[in-house]
């Protein structure tokens, strides 16, 4: 199975899910609100620039009505209707009658301070006031004049006067009243351009321009720093979208045509002027966003930290139960649930400490009761008094290799049996030497029939229980050589195990060996199965495997005997044991 990440917890787990979710919630919420807003202002500027437009050319149209309500009273005052009709009379209208136009015009003069002259010309383009001799076809082109002539009375505007750039142009033909409204002659009007300064209706804090254009596409009146002469007034009115560069500047560009003039009103409103308001919104978004982002983080990592630390407590409980520590977690959480695992968990606790308890006792008296009863199994003073009593005997009868044999027993059997109080545990060397006397007594009933050879190396001071290695030998001296027809051999082997920190103890004869269905019997008695044989004396192959189980197994590690036998080759029985379990001497 594979380990889960160290960083995928349910902490971050919380956490992260918690982040995407809101980050996913407010940058929605934030795209919509700037787009919403910004139209709303984007369209309310633009209201606000098509306003101001309609404000500046309604002022512009108020100029022009101004213009052209004085050219029309001056066309159809008396005096000047019957010198025309004179002239068209073939009259010449004499010098002292046209000086009689000069305050006559003068009078209507007074009424607009934006007029600089005002001029009036015959139907043969003859000059009658001012007083000089300048012809009206050399004053001005004579498309305006058949313009005039097609308006038949209506005032025409010219623009710029070519020969003064500061002098704006008018003409309007004056139509004879007493002669069916025909073509009595031609009235201009000369205006200062200063006249047409409309920028008073634009807000110039803001940096808004403007720009009134007449027919030529020449510049009227404009608020721009530099001369209007400079401007590239074709671009301007050439450009079909609203926005446009001028400088470096970026400008939204509004377009008014005047129907009166033919003349062309353009509004510069700055893009940042209408981009401030939605720059500060956008900024506005940006810190709320962050605001919420930073307040929900803190909140969901709070969040997490409260739900999922009861959780780490507990499994670092948990987790001191691998080292048999089984504690119980004093934690309180707020949480319901938690608070009720947490329980659950220290239940648990008190019940496995106890069935602990419990089992460590009755194995404790169990092992110690197997053990005392597998060595006190014959009356120590009844035997050693009973061999003491034989070897006097025969020591007085001069049999003294019989006495050497009882001495031999009783050696034997003083190993064998201990008292309660005296120590269970020996050295291999102890071991070994009882093992080799045990083979000197078989070797004089079996005469030339035993052999054997004993090899513990450096390992003889290495302590184990006693009576672990003789039962082995004398299995195999029982089950092995006293089978085997020809010359039988037992070896005993102390080596370091495969291992590290083990030793492995080989008992091995060259008997007739096992097949499988005795093999496997022998290991099943092993384990706790029904017994193949009754024969042999004393403690036998299972108790020695059962022993060896008591002894060494601990935190999982199982100990035992391992058999391997064939047929005709031999038994081999060998164990495992640490080195260092009982210490040394």
């Amino acid at each position: 199975m594979k380990k889960p990440k160290r960083w995928f917890t349910l902490r971050n787990q919380i956490f992260i899910s918690f982040m995407l979710l809101m980050i996913f919630v407010l940058g929605i919420a934030s795209v919509l609100t700037y787009y919403r807003m910004s139209a709303l202002l984007q369209t309310n500027a633009e209201k606000h620039i098509s306003q101001t437009a309609m404000q500046a050319n309604g002022r512009l149209d108020a100029l022009i009505a101004q213009i052209n309500t004085l050219t029309t009273q001056v066309a159809t005052d008396a005096y000047v209707q019957r010198l025309l009709l004179a002239e068209v009379q073939g009259k010449e209208t004499p010098f002292s009658s046209r000086q009689s136009l000069l305050p006559l015009f003068s009078d209507y003069q007074a009424y607009v301070t934006g007029i600089k002259s005002l001029e009036l010309y015959t139907n043969d383009y003859r000059r009658l006031f001012p007083l000089n001799e300048t012809q009206l076809i050399d004053t001005i082109d004579s498309e305006w004049i058949n313009a005039a002539n097609w308006g038949k009375g209506s005032l025409v505007w010219i623009g710029i006067d070519p020969r003064d750039p500061s002098t704006v142009l008018a003409l309007r033909r004056v139509s004879l009243l007493d002669r069916w409204f025909s073509s009595g002659g031609y009235l201009m009007v000369r205006l200062d351009r200063t006249y047409f300064q409309i920028h008073d209706q634009i807000d110039e804090d803001v940096g808004e321009y403007i720009l009134l254009v007449d027919g030529n596409q020449r510049p009227v009146a404009t608020n721009f720093s530099f001369p209007a002469e400079e401007l590239n007034v074709k671009e301007l009115l050439s450009n079909e979208g609203k926005n446009i560069t001028i400088g470096e500047q970026k400008f939204i560009e509004v377009k008014q045509a005047s129907k009166a003039t033919g003349w062309t009103l353009v509004f510069f409103t700055p893009m940042s002027y209408v981009t401030s308001g939605i720059s500060a919104l956008r900024t506005a978004v940006l810190a709320s966003g962050a605001i919420g982002v930073l307040l929900f983080l803190i909140m969901s990592l709070s969040l997490s930290t409260m739900i999922t630390r009861p959780i780490f407590r507990l499994i670092k409980a948990m987790r001191g139960a691998r080292f048999g520590v089984l504690q119980r977690n004093p934690m309180f959480s707020s949480t319901m649930e938690i608070n009720e695992l947490n329980n659950s968990y220290n239940q648990m606790v008190d019940n496995m400490n106890e069935l602990i308890r419990v089992v460590y006792e009755k194995e404790l008296l169990q092992s110690r009761t197997e053990l005392k009863a597998l060595q006190a199994q014959i009356n120590p003073h009844f035997l050693f008094n009973t061999l003491e009593a034989f070897y006097w005997s025969l020591e007085d009868k001069g049999e003294e290799e019989l006495a050497n044999l009882v001495v031999g027993m009783s050696s034997l059997f003083r190993y064998i049996i201990s008292s309660p109080n005296q120590d269970e545990w020996v050295t291999i060397e102890d071991e070994l030497e009882h093992v080799e006397r045990y083979l000197q007594l078989m070797d004089i009933r079996l005469a030339e029939r035993l052999t054997w050879s004993i090899d513990a190396g450096e390992f003889r001071h290495v302590k184990i229980p006693k009576l672990l290695i003789q039962p082995l030998v004398e299995n195999a001296i029982w089950h092995g050589v006293e089978k085997q027809l020809g010359q039988g051999k037992v070896s005993v082997c102390v080596e370091p195990s495969n291992k590290e920190g083990y030793l492995k103890i080989t008992v091995q004869d060259n008997g007739p060996g096992m097949d499988e269905e005795t093999l496997s019997g022998l290991m099943q008695a092993m384990e706790g199965g029904p017994s193949i044989s009754s024969k042999g004396t004393g403690v036998g192959i299972v108790n020695v495997h059962r022993r060896l189980r008591l002894y060494y197994d601990e935190q999982g590690k199982k100990h035992g005997l391992q058999v391997t036998s064939r047929p005709g080759e031999g038994t081999s029985v060998s164990f495992e044991i640490p080195s260092d379990y009982g210490g040394t001497v």
